[in-house]
């Protein structure tokens, strides 16, 4: 089952919605399941300053985009580029093996994100 704090993530999304003049942006679908995530990121110094979110999938996707818009604030890309899967399950309290790909697909939209950024 779900942990407390995935439910709370999932319950008290933090960072939904989107950065209208951001910096960086990609929308990535998983074809199994049918997730999407839209992350968009605004980038101030060399660092993630804001990061929001818009998804559309189920509860554990809606908690991991949460989890990662709050683990990314903050950190330069190199150190947002080293987050992995895992990364984002433990911030959760963890996922049931059948949700794993929800945390992949934050790590996919974030990748992708970086790659987008404009300089």
């Amino acid at each position: 089952m779900y942990s407390v704090q995935l439910l709370d993530h999932f319950q008290n999304p933090r960072n939904a919605g989107e950065i209208a003049d951001a910096d960086a942006a990609a929308e990535i679908e998983n074809p199994v399941c049918g997730d999407v995530l839209r992350l968009t990121l605004k980038v101030s110094e060399g660092r993630i300053s804001q990061a929001q979110f818009k998804a559309k999938g189920c509860v554990a996707t809606i908690a991991c985009a949460s989890a990662l818009t709050e683990l990314i604030v903050g950190k330069t890309f190199d150190e947002a580029q080293d987050l992995r899967r895992r990364d984002i399950s433990v911030a959760i309290g963890g996922l049931p093996q059948a949700s794993t790909h929800a945390a992949q697909l934050t790590v996919d939209a974030l990748t992708a994100a970086l790659r987008n950024i404009r300089t």
